[in-house]
């Protein structure tokens, strides 16, 4: 019975293949961060300090970049940009490797802005090829291959710097992300479902007409959560470290990415999606006392298994919530805004935690976390209150900008096969309908 979901998912046309043409092509960009940090440390001889510069000046670019790349999705379509953001991150890996430092940290902002929009575009792709009553273990399948792409990446790029160097490693990233960008191009995922209106070239849909206070609670909530994951990843390590099991941490890491994955598989098999602060809420509170394993390591993975199997549900929620609130022709600049949240997230998670570890131990990076976390739920909670009391006046969701379609047949949907419609194609009461 836990299959079902799944399967019936899976027998959607596209659906197998997308996810395998995503999962490979995040692998690179999953690498590319320790592999930029560990060329500015070992390849220029910098510091550490120096590194964060070039890679928050990715991010930076990355942020910025995500949401115009969408939106340029959404306006000529997927397989223009596939060919702009390919040759572009591939002559930047290129070229960064011979770069000096006081050119590479600009460069460094511009090859992110030009990134390979990867991650968005298979959330969009996910929305376009699945009908809602299969949304929600679609994502959670994008999810649990995101975290596979996360754990395999940086452990590739740290054996070919190792191994080749650091240039040898940014050039097979230059490599990857051209094999990367060719997959999604011959496999040209639909952008839209066939029930919704094409891309015309240089058509716009007012932002006015989602960009609603709903939509950047839930860019808030997703910012909060990578916070909270990038910021405990750190303090696994520091306080492992301090207790000299630092030889533990990759364990350690990889238990909290598998109790992720669990969380993951067994939220995509919930028949309504939950409300997303219903989620992270509980993940923040119980990242606050994982501290209070004091150094074991064994001890750390085992408080950590209850916040880690929320990770991949609170992002699965995310993801779901957005693709149902957001007209289809404004859904690529939509995803790319939620990948900037998740981009956000992960930059400051990391040095909330370490100044909070400076300053008062490894245990109080958890604690920094989690109660941030907190705080940006309980400021988010009246709003989602009033808005569930209200049901959402005047919010936009897909089905008022398509006719809403009652599906029984997943796979005669996604192949484009005559629907009749309803008055309610979601039930009343789907908390992530509104």
């Amino acid at each position: 019975m836990l299959l079902t979901p799944y399967r019936e998912t899976l027998a959607l046309p596209k659906i197998p293949s997308l996810l395998v043409v995503a999962t490979l092509a995040r692998v690179p960009i999953a690498a590319a961060t320790v592999v930029l940090t560990l060329h500015v440390v070992s390849g220029l001889g910098l510091s550490y300090g120096a590194a964060g510069l070039v890679g928050a000046a990715a991010t930076l670019g990355g942020s910025l970049g995500a949401p115009v790349m969408g939106r340029l999705v959404d306006r000529w379509g997927l397989r223009p940009v596939l060919v702009l953001t390919t040759v572009a991150e591939v002559v930047y890996w290129l070229v960064a490797q011979a770069l000096p430092y006081w050119v590479l940290l600009p460069t460094a902002a511009v090859g992110g802005f030009l990134a390979l929009p990867a991650f968005s575009v298979a959330r969009q792709a996910i929305a376009a090829l699945t009908p809602e009553s299969h949304r929600l273990p679609a994502f959670a399948l994008d999810s649990m291959t995101t975290e596979l792409s996360f754990m395999a990446g940086p452990a590739l790029g740290v054996l070919i710097v190792t191994t080749g160097g650091s240039r040898a490693a940014m050039l097979a990233l230059a490599g990857g992300i051209l094999l990367a960008g060719i997959g999604l191009w011959l496999l040209d995922p639909p952008v839209r479902a066939a029930h919704e209106a094409p891309v015309a070239s240089g058509e716009r849909v007012p932002r006015s007409t989602w960009l609603k206070p709903r939509f950047f609670a839930v860019l808030a909530v997703t910012m909060g959560a990578t916070l909270v994951l990038s910021g405990t990843d750190v303090a696994v390590v520091a306080t492992l470290r301090a207790s000299g099991e630092v030889e533990w941490a990759g364990l350690v890491l990889a238990l909290w990415a598998f109790f992720s994955l669990i969380g993951g598989f067994l939220y995509g098999t919930v028949r309504r999606g939950l409300p997303i602060l219903a989620i992270f809420l509980p993940m923040a509170l119980l990242t606050i006392p994982v501290g209070l394993g004091g150094g074991h390591w064994w001890l750390l993975a085992l408080l950590l298994a209850p916040a880690g199997a929320l990770c991949a549900p609170t992002i699965t929620a995310s993801s779901d919530a957005i693709s149902r609130m957001i007209p289809a022709g404004a859904r690529g600049e939509a995803m790319g805004m939620h990948n900037s949240a998740l981009t956000v997230g992960v930059a400051c998670g990391a040095p909330l935690a370490g100044l909070a570890i400076d300053h008062w131990g490894p245990e109080w990076g958890f604690v920094a976390v989690g109660a941030v976390g907190v705080l940006m739920a309980l400021v988010i909670l009246p709003m989602e209150i009033r808005h569930r009391r209200s049901g959402a006046p005047g919010e936009v969701h897909e089905d008022t900008v398509t006719p809403p379609v009652a599906v029984s047949d997943p796979v005669a949907f996604a192949a484009g096969a005559p629907t009749s419609p309803v008055s309610a194609a979601v039930p009343p009461g789907d908390p992530q309908a509104r």
